[in-house]
């Protein structure tokens, strides 16, 4: 976690300690930097659909999680941000193991950031590709 301050790690683990749905989900964090966000999860019987596959919405939370984290790393203390869209390509099932999904900003403006984000499998190969837009909530 290198480059990252001190607040923002203490503010992750807070984040991580108090959301349900990620720990749920059984989601790790393994890389963090700047811009970057690197997220982990293993395939569950919880979390298959009726084929037996990882279900997408799984892969998809995985995805908004790590996407978050990226855009989380650019914000100023008391900052927040919420996901305004996100556009994911499935592009190989997912049966077993676990997942790892690599985010990382590839533009970040005054009020919008975008987020890039590739899903791999236990052998490396890429089973989802993904592209977000946050949105830099205002403080009324």
């Amino acid at each position: 976690m290198n480059g990252i301050p001190e607040f923002f790690r203490e503010k992750l683990k807070k984040a991580l300690a108090r959301s349900p749905y990620v720990n749920l989900l059984k989601m790790e964090v393994v890389g963090l930097n700047i811009g970057e966000a690197t997220l982990q999860m293993q395939v569950r019987d919880e979390l298959r659909q009726s084929h037996g596959l990882l279900h997408g919405g799984a892969t998809a939370s995985l995805i908004d999680t790590a996407t978050g984290f990226a855009v989380a790393t650019l914000l100023k203390e008391g900052e927040k941000a919420s996901t305004v869209d996100l556009t994911v390509h499935f592009l190989r099932p997912i049966i077993n193991g676990k997942i790892v999904c690599s985010a990382k900003v590839i533009k970040s403006g005054k009020r919008l950031i975008t987020v890039s984000a590739d899903v791999t499998d236990d052998e490396n190969n890429l089973v989802a590709t993904a592209l977000s837009t946050y949105s830099k909530l205002v403080k009324e």
